[in-house]
């Protein structure tokens, strides 16, 4: 298997990561646009790690003007194999308070504006959704949490809405009815990119309120948000540091594919595919496209 480097997506109030060592910054060029922001690179004891903050440094970005695809096309040309999203969210269930730190497994799309895939017109290509997170990156990140005394609960459903207003008290109650555990409104189409792209995808959602579906507590504010996310914050950092500190030199073969996510994807024939857009997809596509 390949060298394994790990990638983070730094969320709301996660914009740069402490402790580095060898640290050095790139603006990684992309044919799908610009990126987020620079790179950061560097180790967290002997691994390999990539930090990009999903909204820029100082928050420039809102959830729909981020470019996803530019993103993860960047991330992957840096040889990202595992990546982690940290991402601010609320929570639908009482047992699922803010503070806490919740490994969903599945996801609902509910974005309209977004571009959800490097593949279309002159090369089409279908993967597989239906386990969107790599176990053994959960695994590795749930063991990392109990070293650190951090709460966290494995297992749920993360309904990705378009934003940046927060939820109606009507949807609020349909998705909480719905039987989802927690809402953002930035791992879609994070999580499909980054399958496409053959690179394990886990996400720790870091509930900051309840949305406004409670009874006993106020309309989700920026201000109450704040003060949770920065609390929220330490413990992502900690949580990271650890999480390296164990990681494996070279990249586990994932039980649900992602690794080799393209096999049989791809049914565009060679001779009917845009050459225009098989260049953008040198980095995302190319272990197979190199194999016909």
């Amino acid at each position: 298997m390949a060298k394994a480097i790990l990638g983070i997506i730094g969320g709301s109030g996660v914009y740069d990561l402490p402790g580095l060592t060898n640290r050095r910054e790139e603006r990684i060029e992309s044919l799908w646009g610009e990126p987020s922001d620079t790179l950061v690179f560097g180790r967290l004891g002997a691994t390999e790690l990539v930090f990009l903050p999903r909204h820029g440094r100082g928050h420039r970005l809102s959830p729909s003007d981020i470019n996803y695809r530019a993103n993860i096309d960047a991330l992957k040309r840096s040889g990202v194999t595992d990546l982690v999203s940290l991402s601010a969210c609320g929570s639908f269930k009482e047992e699922l308070p803010p503070g806490l730190f919740v490994l969903v497994d599945q996801f609902v799309d509910r974005t309209v504006k977004r571009e959800s895939s490097f593949f279309g017109k002159g090369v089409v290509a279908h993967v597989s959704m239906a386990h969107p997170v790599g176990p053994r990156l959960q695994d590795r990140i749930e063991a990392a949490a109990k070293a650190t005394q951090i709460e966290i609960r494995r297992g749920g459903t993360y309904v990705c809405m378009e934003g940046p207003q927060f939820s109606s008290y009507a949807e609020s109650i349909t998705y909480k009815n719905l039987g989802y555990d927690v809402i953002g409104m930035t791992n879609m189409p994070e999580a499909k990119l980054a399958r496409e792209a053959e690179i394990t995808y886990a996400t720790i959602a870091m509930v900051t309120d309840f949305d406004c579906w409670h009874p006993g507590h106020d309309a989700v504010d920026v201000a109450s948000v704040i003060k949770i996310m920065h609390a929220n914050t330490e413990k992502a950092k900690r949580l990271v540091a650890r999480l390296a500190a164990d990681f494996p030199a070279e990249r586990d073969i994932c039980p649900v594919g992602s690794h080799r996510a393209l096999d049989g994807a791809i049914l565009t024939s060679p001779e009917a595919r845009d050459p225009a857009l098989l260049a953008k997809l040198d980095a995302v596509a190319g272990r197979v496209l190199k194999t016909g």
